[in-house]
């Protein structure tokens, strides 16, 4: 039995030897195409959601339980796995994400109730718990000397275009392909294929550093960058509960008061938020650092009043502006902390801070999808949704209120 693991595992070496290496350029593109993969089946239901809840029979509550389930799986696995790329190497972590996304895939294209559509969020949670970290850390490692807050803002470009394509895709798919519920998957199935051919030819810029227990564990954030830390990780998840909200509802508001039965404009109005996210992080770039989360919060105010308005009126303008103003306002926070780590995390524990700033965003993003839905029923959506703008509104405005006059000393240099 010994002789055999061993004679498999030296012919997977020589198999793995005898791939085209990818350096430069072209790894950190197979990296990034491989974080975008996976992110875009996560967002892949988004339009599909009053189709789910038409074919499975099933409330208004359980789509947003449907959504919070996801961003639990997420913060789950990060909990329990944030680390693990720091521990055997970015390479095979991502490579485990993108085999849960394709897991993922294939639960969906069989689902034909709603605990196996559960399951399948459960693993896209999962995909993205290990491909957030690792991915990030790897482009950040494989960037020449210098160029380490380029690699960050493909890292977001990676992260919110992979969650922007998803509902596009999707959107397009059903409105005007067969199948809505099933096509749209083996697309995104066969995309995760070729990430994942892509990434067998990428180099590990870490050493493994031996096996060990998979337990539960807080990610740790250096001790130098914590304060600023969780500044930018408060402000990028209360972004990212808006963001949640949107994601879980817009195809109920678009459909119900709206009377609008259109995947494709729910898949847009909520990409709007994800690639207003990556403009955010190139506004940041010619603000002042000082100047970044500031503007963030002053955002979520100005998308919880556009959301406001789009419930009380029931009118579409206000909430795609409200998508694009949340998701600039996210970019920037989010932005904000990548580069704190970029800058202050040395790299044995690059994956851990990483995967703590994405854990407290998921985090925020759980509960007020579940908080809208428990609200719809006995209220309904508009009612639901002005509430929430408004307790958005006042978070941001509490966050603003608590922001130091002056940058620590770590972000000016």
């Amino acid at each position: 039995m010994t002789t055999l693991g061993t004679t498999t595992g030296e012919t997977r070496s020589r198999l793995l030897h005898r791939l085209p290496r990818l350096h430069g350029g072209a790894a950190t593109a197979a990296v990034a195409v491989a974080f975008w993969a996976t992110m875009t089946g996560t967002t892949v239901p988004t339009p599909l959601y009053p189709d789910y809840e038409h074919a499975f029979d099933f409330s208004s509550l359980m789509v947003t339980i449907a959504f919070a389930v996801y961003a639990i799986g997420v913060v789950a696995g990060l909990l329990t796995a944030g680390s693990l790329s720091d521990r055997f190497g970015r390479r095979p972590v991502t490579t485990a994400a993108l085999l849960l996304a394709l897991a993922a895939a294939g639960v969906f294209l069989a689902a034909d109730d709603l605990g196996v559509l559960l399951v399948g969020r459960v693993l896209s949670g999962l995909s993205v718990a290990l491909v957030t970290g690792a991915a990030t850390a790897h482009l950040t490692e494989l960037a020449p000397p210098g160029h380490r807050l380029r690699a960050g803002r493909i890292a977001l470009a990676a992260n919110m275009g992979g969650l922007a394509t998803g509902p596009l895709l999707a959107g397009v798919l059903a409105q005007f392909a067969p199948s809505p519920l099933r096509l749209v998957w083996i697309v995104n199935a066969a995309v995760l294929l070729v990430a994942l051919a892509l990434l067998a030819g990428v180099p590990e810029t870490v050493a493994r550093r031996g096996a060990g227990r998979l337990r539960p564990t807080l990610p740790k954030v250096p001790a130098g960058i914590r304060a600023p830390f969780a500044r930018s990780a408060l402000t990028a998840g209360a972004g990212f509960a808006v963001v949640g909200v949107l994601t879980a509802t817009t195809g109920l508001f678009l459909a119900g008061p709206l009377r609008l039965n259109s995947p494709v404009l729910s898949g847009v109005t909520v990409a709007l938020a994800f690639v207003g996210a990556a403009g955010g992080q190139l506004l940041a770039r010619v603000l002042r650092p000082r100047a970044v989360l500031p503007i963030a919060c002053l955002g979520l105010v100005g998308s919880a009043a556009l959301i406001a308005t789009a419930m009380l009126t029931v009118t579409l303008a206000p909430l795609v502006a409200a998508a694009v103003v949340d998701g600039l306002a996210t970019g920037l926070a989010i932005g904000d902390g990548i580069a704190l780590i970029t800058e202050g995390a040395e790299p044995a524990v690059r994956g851990q801070a990483f995967s703590a700033l994405f854990a407290a965003v998921y985090g925020l993003l759980a509960l007020p999808a579940i908080g809208v839905g428990v609200l719809i029923a006995p209220t309904g959506l508009r009612t639901a949704g002005t509430v929430f703008a408004a307790v958005v509104a006042a978070l941001a405005l509490g966050v603003l209120a608590s922001l130091p006059r002056r940058r620590t000393p770590a972000r000016q240099g």
